[in-house]
């Protein structure tokens, strides 16, 4: 007859003591029987992953210290897949994710897709082998309307919490946050026409990604009933680089913009580097809004003019609907948008008198 573990004492506890309650309580909490938690607790196989990771999860948020034998897996994990790091909003948004979680008692592991590298699918995996109790997913696949769903229904149905940051699809039963693209790009153009500006280009990245998708509709609808102007012939959609950002302002100048709304910072640059390229003065000659609002916008020359993208309140809103569902909490699956705000500096005024 084999004997029945000794459950971890909670944090802070000196004599385990209880041990049959205390197997009680995380058999009810992962809702298993508790010889399957003592196998769990004696890292013994044949507990399905799904399970296991269940009553890891129990000891997490009910309080218990972990066996040492179970500490190599790791206990109290989140896993944070991001695009890349040479866009400085992405590692904003790794940096704000980071310290939410860290408050919490959680530990980030921050995974970073690079070209020819390891991609999102084969991090996941990396992921779930370390036993992370939840995801949160920065623009990944979700944001290309050409890329599938089923990897994210699969983790649904193994149970793993996920958020999914910028991209919503339909299909996918889990949180969705979201900046509002289509207000943005209302701001944007709200901004430049009450400048006196009408020919109004916008420079954006490849249009299979859902929010460029949602600026384009949202520049479309601002500039429609602009006299003289056809706004499908101001949309440039190019990379999401310096170099993208210079080659459609290039294209957006000659079609006689006397405006540019880059659909990043990192863009934008690529705006101010080719107007001063083509002999254009900024603002004097050409109008520059950006996006996102990433550190040392401010410092450029001139200071850029752009729309506000609130990572921190994004990040903590993913953070918190990934840590509820770990601890059990019934978390409404949906797309949550969070407002932009219009940041005016020095790189828009008024449009240029014809000559």
């Amino acid at each position: 007859m084999t004997s029945t573990p000794t459950p971890p004492a909670r944090r802070g506890e000196g004599e385990p003591g209880g041990a049959r309650g205390r197997l009680a309580d995380l058999a009810s909490y992962a809702g298993v029987s508790e010889a399957t938690v003592s196998r769990v607790l004696n890292d013994k196989p044949g507990v399905a992953a799904g399970t296991r990771q269940a009553v890891l999860t129990a000891l997490d948020v009910l309080g218990y210290e972990r066996p040492s034998k179970l500490r190599r897996n790791s206990a109290g994990l989140i896993g944070l897949v991001v695009p890349e790091l040479t866009n400085p909003v992405f590692p904003l948004f790794a940096q704000n994710i980071e310290t939410f979680l860290a408050a919490a008692g959680y530990t980030p592991v921050l995974c970073t897709q690079t070209p020819g590298g390891v991609h999102e699918d084969e991090y996941v995996q990396m992921l779930l082998d370390r036993g992370v109790s939840g995801i949160v997913f920065v623009s990944g696949y979700h944001a290309d309307s050409r890329a599938g769903t089923e990897r994210y229904t699969r983790l649904r149905e193994r149970g793993l919490p996920i958020a999914l940051i910028n991209g919503y699809r339909e299909g996918i039963d889990a949180t969705f946050i979201s900046h509002d693209d289509r207000v943005t790009m209302q701001l944007a153009v709200r901004h430049l026409r009450e400048l006196g500006h009408s020919r109004i280009g916008f420079a954006t990245g490849p249009a299979r990604y859902v929010p460029v998708q949602r600026r384009v509709e949202g520049f479309l609808e601002a500039m429609a009933g602009v006299e003289g102007v056809q706004p499908e012939e101001m949309v440039r959609t190019t990379f999401f680089s310096v170099e993208g950002g210079a080659a459609a302002t290039r294209q957006l100048v000659d079609a006689g913009a006397t405006a540019v709304v880059a659909g990043s910072d990192v863009m934008a640059l690529g705006v101010l580097r080719a107007a001063r390229q083509l002999g254009l003065r900024v603002p004097e000659d050409l109008s520059v809004v950006g996006g996102d609002d990433v550190p040392f916008m401010s410092f450029v020359d001139p200071p850029l003019t752009t729309v506000r993208m609130d990572v921190p309140g994004m990040a903590e809103a993913a953070v918190s609907t990934v840590l509820e569902e770990i601890a059990g909490e019934r978390v409404e699956h949906r797309e949550y948008l969070f407002e932009p705000e219009l940041i005016l500096r020095r790189s828009t005024a008024g449009a240029p008198t014809p000559t």
